[in-house]
């Protein structure tokens, strides 16, 4: 015996993982957790037995249900599920896995499509923030092809502009939820921030490193990610996250300078191995970063404007953040940022699961 669901599998920005409506899963938080566990096939490295990819970029889940939250349309619940183990955490936000939220939402009838485009308003359960999603809907229906192209996905599709409103201290209450713009752990200067996502940025020389490196060079550099770890744990201990050795969050991100004025060079860690390309949400954090005086990412310019494009350079090409500032100097910061990604629904279907699930 087995148990069916209805499932939507998509590739959202540069990951990829089913999409559900709330009401076709479990009501029990622990047949909830099993089902999820389950779908991905978690409880092997290589996901064989599931529809995760043997990544923590493919073993994603997206749940999303009309939204009861004031001035919101949807609610979106992100589940990053382990590698080899039957845990999922749901403490961080994917801004990948939430560009293929309003598409959908619109194909299973929680919000009507506009002739043209549409926006939606979209709750980030995970983290409470507010995000608004924009996709092209010619003639009432979501569009899949395009020109737009990201680095990180070989094919173009149609634009998702995700617009983040409030998303800077969600997880933790503050920015700078330690109280500095930068500190040391270990003898190393590190910035603890909590913009999109909690992260733990240092930089690449002072890891010995040029920052250029790719993700796998930087996952066999002797010893690297076991520094990485341990100045991640205490960095989630100062910002009030707890015992982080069982979560995603904070995310250790390793920078350095970037090709041009409004470039930084990033290496974002998930958080036991570097990604291939860059998580959305670790790129608004970054970019947050690379625009806020003290912080180790930070930048001087002869001259800063409240609206400007940052190039967050990654191991497979770049993401451009759009970001709003307000204030200056010391009391310089974001109000806002942009991204746009793209969205391909790869199948529509039944998944069956083990009967013990409930």
């Amino acid at each position: 015996m087995s148990l069916s669901i209805p499932c939507v599998l998509m590739r959202a920005g540069t990951s990829r993982g089913p999409f559900f409506l709330r009401e076709w899963l479990p009501i029990e938080q622990t047949a909830f957790d099993s089902a999820l566990i389950d779908a991905i096939g978690a409880a092997d490295a290589i996901q064989v037995d599931g529809l995760g990819g043997g990544s923590s970029l493919t073993s994603k889940v997206a749940i999303v249900s009309k939204s009861a939250q004031p001035g919101c349309d949807v609610d979106y619940l992100f589940a990053q599920v382990s590698l080899g183990e039957r845990r999922v955490d749901y403490r961080p936000n994917c801004g990948n896995m939430l560009s293929g939220v309003g598409a959908f939402a619109i194909e299973q009838g929680l919000v009507v499509a506009g002739s043209e485009r549409t926006t939606l308003r979209v709750f980030n359960v995970n983290t409470r923030s507010r995000i608004e999603l924009t996709l092209e809907t010619p003639a009432g229906r979501v569009r899949y092809d395009g020109d737009t192209r990201i680095d990180g996905v070989s094919r173009p599709g149609a634009p998702v502009l995700l617009s983040f409103l409030d998303a800077w201290g969600a997880t933790t209450g503050s920015v700078f939820p330690t109280g500095a713009r930068s500190e040391r752990i270990d003898g190393i200067e590190v910035t603890c921030i909590d913009a999109a996502i909690p992260l733990m940025i240092v930089r690449a020389h002072q890891l010995g490193l040029s920052g250029s490196e790719s993700a796998q060079e930087l996952d066999s550099t002797d010893g690297l990610l076991t520094t990485l770890e341990q100045l991640r744990i205490e960095a989630g201990r100062r910002m009030g996250l707890g015992d982080v050795r069982n979560s995603v969050i904070p995310k250790p991100v390793v920078v350095s300078e970037g090709s041009c004025a409004d470039s930084v060079t990033s290496r974002y860690f998930t958080p036991k191995r570097c990604h291939s390309s860059h998580a959305v949400t670790g790129a608004i954090g970054v970019s947050t970063a690379f625009c806020t005086p003290g912080t180790v990412a930070y930048r001087e310019r002869a001259t800063d404007r409240n609206c400007r494009t940052v190039n967050v350079q990654h191991p497979s090409g770049s993401i451009a953040i759009s970001i709003e500032l307000e204030g200056a100097g010391e009391s310089r910061c974001v109000t806002s940022a942009s991204v746009v990604r793209t969205v391909r629904k790869i199948f529509e279907g039944t998944l069956y699961l083990p009967n013990y699930v409930l």
